[in-house]
């Protein structure tokens, strides 16, 4: 399930974005300050950033240049009244990859979150991509299909699944691994993560995912 960090200090419009987007199956984490955002920012993972400019505590600009510095790349969507060719300057300055002018749809919303996770999957034109002879791979849900019919994969799985088709062909290490697919207070287990390599190899094919010893696994 796509996994976003809202930071609206408007609480009913932070409900109304949370309840549209929640029926829509995304898991929606939501505060209303700068600290707290960055704090959770660093302290889990997620797909997508929706930030307020205008928040407590700090202001979104900050809030995204600071965790760019940080080498935190996920990708962001500006929700600012703020609407002058300077502060679009400064927003796309800070890292954000969209910018959405309030008042705004929630459909318009939800538009531009799709049009971001499909351009972090090879620029897809579809909800799925095909992965496999029969498999597809379900961008939002993170669900795998085989002709048509849903495989039963855990959310780990369907996560690790994720990362390895963001980063074809390059290596991911077990700590990279690690700190993108179990969370801030789980410890990392060697002999589960071998357990997921060999559900994901059942499905990409016994080739598609190599070992390399000591390193970590590349997908090819």
């Amino acid at each position: 399930m796509t996994r976003i960090l809202l930071v609206e200090d408007d609480e009913i419009l932070s409900e109304m974005i949370t309840e549209y987007l929640s029926e829509r199956d995304y898991n929606i984490t939501a505060c209303i300050d700068a600290k707290t955002a960055l704090d959770l920012a660093y302290e889990q993972k997620f797909d997508i950033l929706i930030l307020d400019v205008k928040i407590p505590k700090g202001d979104g600009f900050s809030l995204l240049s600071s965790l760019r510095k940080a080498d935190v790349t996920t990708p962001a969507i500006f929700t600012t009244s703020l609407n002058t060719i300077e502060d679009l300057e400064v927003g796309y300055k800070s890292g954000c990859d969209d910018y959405l002018k309030k008042p705004y749809e929630l459909k318009e919303l939800l538009l531009r979150i799709k049009n971001l996770l499909r351009r972090n999957f090879s620029h897809t034109n579809d909800d799925f991509i095909e992965i496999a002879d029969g498999f597809r791979f379900h961008i939002d849900s993170k669900t795998v299909q085989k002709d048509g019919e849903n495989v039963n994969i855990s959310n780990k799985e369907s996560e690790l699944l994720a990362l390895f088709l963001q980063n074809k062909n390059k290596l991911l290490t077990k700590e990279i691994i690690y700190d993108k697919i179990w969370g801030y207070d789980e410890e990392p287990s060697e002999q589960s993560l071998r357990v997921y390599i060999r559900t994901l190899r059942q499905i990409l094919g016994k080739d598609s995912i190599i070992n390399k010893r000591g390193d970590g696994y590349i997908y090819v």
